[in-house]
């Protein structure tokens, strides 16, 4: 509780902070009602096309679908969470709090556990937002009375263990690079070009390697949304039965990641 407090303190006066989280919940409800109105849209036209694309996409806006649905598209947006991980760290190092809190007699696991509580509220934080938008569009756009409301609940955890999966590495890569501008742009830079390059050339060249990639593997956690999957059913059910290897493969990325933050953080210079 000292250790929550603490890290309390640093933030409820910090504007960045409060900013960011903003738009993380303005960004997630705002992608989710974009796509909604889309396909509301499409499937509202009276022609032969609409009724067309009503009886292919179906309604993956509500139960159980909703929770699939919502958590691909808030998916798109983890970088944005991801730039109050890399401050918070950031901050540390720059007003040199962390001397302070080791000054004040914590112990260098006590600053990377503090670290840690962070990262997991943040992620708490918006999985919460995310279970929010998928039960208020589940419930507007299913047909009453609601019928198989949970039959999909495991996309909640799958979601949840992606944004601390992609949380952790904009964590780690604040940690070691120690300045924020510089960690802000090597994160954004990686996590919106690099790895997508490397990911769509490695499906064309070398056998989709890039599924290995850090972000990309907790990406698959979860697939397109169903309708998309009609399009192409046996890449889709392939998707889904490689979830599984998914989860593993994260929470190994999540040991590498937080295991290598507790050998620099007692072998480097405060």
């Amino acid at each position: 509780m000292n250790v929550l407090r603490t890290e309390w303190l640093k933030i409820r006066n910090y504007p960045a902070f409060w900013a960011v989280m903003a738009m993380t919940a303005l960004s997630y409800p705002g992608i989710n009602y974009i796509w909604w109105n889309i396909y509301k849209e499409i499937v509202a036209k009276q022609t032969a096309t609409g009724k067309i694309a009503k009886m292919l996409l179906g309604n993956p806006f509500a139960y159980p679908e909703t929770f699939h649905t919502t958590a691909y598209f808030s998916s798109f947006f983890v970088f944005i969470p991801a730039i109050v991980v890399i401050m918070m760290i950031t901050n540390e190092y720059t007003y040199k709090t962390h001397r302070q809190n080791i000054i004040d007699g914590w112990s260098r696991n006590q600053f990377l556990l503090s670290k840690f509580y962070d990262v997991v509220i943040i992620s708490l934080m918006v999985t919460m937002l995310y279970i929010t938008i998928a039960l208020v569009i589940g419930y507007v756009a299913s047909p009453k009375p609601l019928v198989n409301m949970w039959a999909q609940p495991q996309y909640i955890a799958y979601f949840a263990l992606q944004t601390f999966a992609q949380l952790s590495i904009a964590f780690f890569i604040g940690f070691m690079i120690r300045r924020s501008f510089i960690a802000l742009s090597i994160f954004v830079f990686y996590y919106i070009i690099v790895e997508n390059l490397i990911v769509g050339y490695s499906k064309v060249k070398f056998k989709d390697i890039g599924r290995f990639m850090p972000l990309e593997i907790s990406d698959r956690l979860i697939p397109v949304p169903a309708f998309v999957g009609r399009l192409d059913e046996k890449a889709y059910n392939a998707s889904l039965a490689a979830i599984p290897t998914h989860i593993l493969l994260t929470l190994l990325v999540i040991s590498v990641i937080w295991g290598l933050c507790y050998y620099f953080n007692q072998k480097r210079d405060l």
